[in-house]
């Protein structure tokens, strides 16, 4: 676990009861765009105004943000309106524009985080400054990566610090844009236990249907709060069109999600956890006494000179296993992926015996 110097991630007036909510467009794209949406936004409540300003597209010659002149329709949203701003930042000029402009939170992204030296040079930006600043998770699932973006920013002085967790980059066809992956920040809250985390919904589902049971999943976990894209014509807007909801959706979305309890006593839980222990034992005694069996088989195959992996056994298992898991009440993607991670630990035993 790693002990960073952390102070709440609240601004003064902030309602922190309850999930923490930021909102507002994937992008700045005019003052009146932006002023409109906020002004529908804060009427529901929402106390954070968010919108990119600079946007890293993945080929040039797409919108790339407005840039510095959109930063000052934000400071007007904050003047006029009273609501605290927030925008993504990348490099270092990005940090002197937006703090010239009075923005209350910075984000990192995604294509930032898994780039040390673009978050060490922002780091170095933001020294002797108090604000707060969130970093999303890096595009691939390495959680020492995102640690890592947490301390540069902390060794710099920045002490109100959150994540976002947007998801991960995949090739596979899901039904999400970025799979949500969620033992990544739970991997990353059990490394850094005073860390907020929020949840980017949008970028996760990249659909507006998917957002409100992406969020809802996010708050059963425990999460601190979401970000969510908002726009007044979704359908129009020049960047990620299908994962923004317009203002009065969003308030629909927000009014259904179910807050639960996370101080609650668990102290009623007490013997159904001591029979998950006994049982978690029971499991690793049983995977054990299967790895000596492999270990046994990758004697016979380094004494009869075989190769390790045979294609058509683990097909066999994988077949076989995969239908026995409906009559346990298993899903048959669990029992898989299992069976698929017990095969990889017994084809490295085997490896170790062939060529020690």
């Amino acid at each position: 676990m790693i002990e960073l110097d952390l102070q709440p991630f609240t601004l003064p007036g902030l309602d922190t009861n309850r999930p923490i909510v930021i909102a507002g467009p994937c992008s700045a794209e005019s003052e009146d765009q932006v002023m409109e949406t906020a002004k529908q936004l804060k009427a529901q409540g929402i106390q954070i105004f968010r919108a990119g300003i600079w946007k890293p597209r993945t080929r040039p010659n797409a919108f790339e943000g407005v840039g510095v002149e959109g930063l000052a329709w934000m400071r007007r949203v904050k003047q006029e309106l009273g609501m605290y701003v927030g925008t993504e930042v990348a490099n270092a000029q990005h940090v002197y524009d937006a703090l010239k402009y009075d923005i209350d939170i910075l984000w990192i992204g995604a294509r930032t985080t898994v780039n040390p030296f673009a978050v060490q040079e922002i780091a170095d930006a933001l020294k002797g400054v108090d604000i707060p600043v969130m970093i999303k998770n890096p595009v691939n699932p390495d959680v020492d990566l995102w640690m890592g973006a947490f301390e540069r920013i902390n060794q710099a002085g920045i002490k109100r610090l959150a994540a976002i967790h947007r998801g991960f980059s995949t090739y596979d066809k899901t039904l999400y844009r970025n799979k949500p992956q969620w033992n990544v920040p739970i991997e990353l809250r059990r490394n850094l236990r005073n860390m907020p985390i929020f949840c980017d919904p949008s970028h996760i589902g990249g659909k507006r249907e998917l957002i409100g049971p992406i969020s809802q999943q996010a708050l059963d976990l425990n999460f601190d709060g979401l970000m969510i894209e908002s726009h007044i014509t979704p359908d129009k807007a020049l960047s990620d069109a299908s994962q923004q909801l317009t203002p009065e959706t969003l308030e629909l979305v927000l009014d259904k999600l179910v807050l639960r309890d996370s101080k609650a006593s668990t102290e009623d839980l007490k013997d159904l956890r001591k029979e998950i222990d006994r049982l978690d034992d029971s499991l690793l005694e049983m995977l054990s006494e299967r790895m000596r069996v492999a270990a046994q088989i990758g004697q016979y195959k380094k004494d009869h000179n075989m190769t390790i992996l045979q294609t058509g056994r683990f097909d066999e298992i994988l077949t076989h296993r995969a239908q026995q898991a409906e009559p346990l009440e298993l899903s048959e993607k669990f029992v898989r992926e299992v069976m698929t991670s017990v095969h990889e630990e017994s084809i490295r035993r085997q490896n170790a015996i062939l060529n020690d």
